[in-house]
């Protein structure tokens, strides 16, 4: 069964400091239509400017990640939108009256709470997904950093980290339907290397970085002039180094710098705009990678073109063999178009038709270059919807759908004898007094041959006299 969209079941607000502007921040996470994703509007600017939560809008990520579309920037998107996104938000507008999104104690763990206290209300629109059907890879082999992606059923990720640092040593941390993201993940907080301080300081960054929003790794003994010069930092008087951290830290688990890694890859990955069915490892991520190997599978998606909603496993019984589509269909030879139903729920359904060239529209289209007609692409595509549609009354039997219109008709590729077309279809808007619109697409190999959009009456057949 498809999985249905969701987002807030009601608004929840933060208030804070950015990270690296150091200005107070408030934000609120307001629930959104279905298919609107995740919007951020700058409420402190004329007009009220937006800018999508996509990986297109990326324009800088030194120390976090920063999305920029006109006059709206926001930066340091990751944390809020690893929470959002991997607990299940598909559609959010955030208001935020500043350039920065707070950073709280430096982790997600008060946005991943919130979420948890109002909860999430279902939405009518199926989720979308880019389902890996091969292997990918992006490499940055002087920085040892390599983001991985093979094809699998689930999304789940394992991220390793290794900094040749006495201190961290190698940590790895993992995501699977499993895990716990609000208590084993969100929680993990932002880290910095000591040695990285002065560096970003001079890059006018971490203004509002401090020792309770922040992780600080010390590597080498401090002298006593640079915690003097910590204490003027951090306007603290009682900075020390205890275990490789400054002042005592506590972690909040033995692993935690490799699960915030993997808290910043999830709010970096929401940004490819839709759900991922495959298999991620990755070798020191950060945001510069996380968001190239987005753009990479977002060129991916495109140059493959739409793939199909459901997978057709050919060494699986059909739901419905020919004889029970027979039982719903009034066609038969040489005009029934669809073999077998391999998917079938309330509002969607996964077809199949072999194409040989024993057919007898291939007597004359055409002798010489056998070619299916476009407009028996677009028949086939009508019967799986009438499937669906007479399913959802009773004794479909006594019924028949009759074509009312044919919108956004789009051939893509030919369809030719020896092809296994796989047909799609999906009920776009309830069925009101025996009116039915659908979505139709037609797949070959996994590329796009045909779709439409269908709008088909529900007519009860007459009786024999």
């Amino acid at each position: 069964m498809q999985t249905k969209q969701q987002t807030l079941a009601s608004p929840i607000s933060f208030s804070g400091k950015g990270l690296h502007t150091g200005v107070k921040v408030n934000m609120t996470v307001l629930p959104a239509p279905e298919n609107s994703g995740i919007v951020f509007r700058r409420i402190d600017l004329e007009n009220s400017p937006s800018v999508p939560a996509l990986c297109e809008y990326v324009t800088d990520t030194s120390r976090g990640t920063t999305i920029e579309k006109g006059p709206a920037r926001i930066s340091t998107v990751e944390h809020i939108l690893s929470a959002l996104w991997t607990m299940g938000v598909d559609n959010a507008m955030i208001d935020i009256d500043a350039p920065e999104v707070p950073i709280m104690d430096g982790s997600a763990r008060e946005y991943a709470q919130k979420i948890l206290e109002v909860g999430l209300v279902e939405q009518k629109a199926d989720r979308k997904y880019y389902e890996v059907t091969e292997k990918q890879v992006y490499t940055i082999p002087d920085k040892g950093v390599a983001i991985i992606i093979y094809p699998d059923d689930e999304f789940t990720v394992s991220v390793h980290v290794d900094y040749n640092s006495k201190v961290i040593g190698n940590q790895y941390a993992t995501l699977d339907p499993f895990n716990d993201y609000a208590q084993q993940i969100a929680p993990c907080r932002t880290f910095v290397f000591l040695h990285e301080l002065e560096p970003l300081l001079k890059m006018n960054l971490i203004k509002g970085g401090d020792l309770d929003n922040s992780i600080v790794v010390v590597e080498n003994p401090v002298s006593e002039e640079q915690l003097e010069h910590l204490k003027k930092i951090f306007h603290k008087d009682d900075i020390r180094v205890t275990g490789g951290y400054l002042n005592n830290l506590q972690l909040r688990s033995s692993n935690e710098l490799a699960r915030h890694k993997l808290l910043d890859l999830l709010g970096d990955f929401a940004l490819l705009g839709m759900r991922i069915k495959g298999r991620v490892w990755a070798s020191r991520p950060g945001h510069y990678a996380n968001t190239e190997f987005m753009k990479q599978l977002i060129h991916a998606i495109r140059r493959d073109g739409e793939k199909p909603a459901f997978r057709y496993r050919p060494d699986k019984p059909a739901l419905l063999d020919v004889n029970e589509v027979r039982k719903l269909l009034p066609h038969r030879y040489p005009f029934l178009l669809v073999d077998k139903v391999f998917y079938l729920d309330n509002n969607s359904i996964g077809a199949i038709k072999n194409v040989t060239a024993n057919e007898p529209q291939f007597t004359g289209h055409f002798p010489t270059e056998p070619v299916m007609p476009g407009v028996l692409l677009v028949e086939a595509m009508a019967q799986a919807s009438g499937i669906i549609v007479l399913k959802s009354v009773e004794h479909p039997e006594e019924y028949s759908t009759y074509f009312l219109r044919i919108d956004n008709v789009r051939f893509k590729h030919k369809v030719v004898p020896g092809d296994t077309m796989q047909i799609e279809a999906h009920i776009i808007e309830p069925v009101r007094r025996g009116i039915a619109s659908v979505v139709g697409k037609v797949f070959v190999g996994g590329v796009l041959a045909c779709e439409a959009t269908i709008m088909a009456q529900i007519v009860r057949n007459k009786k024999p006299e």
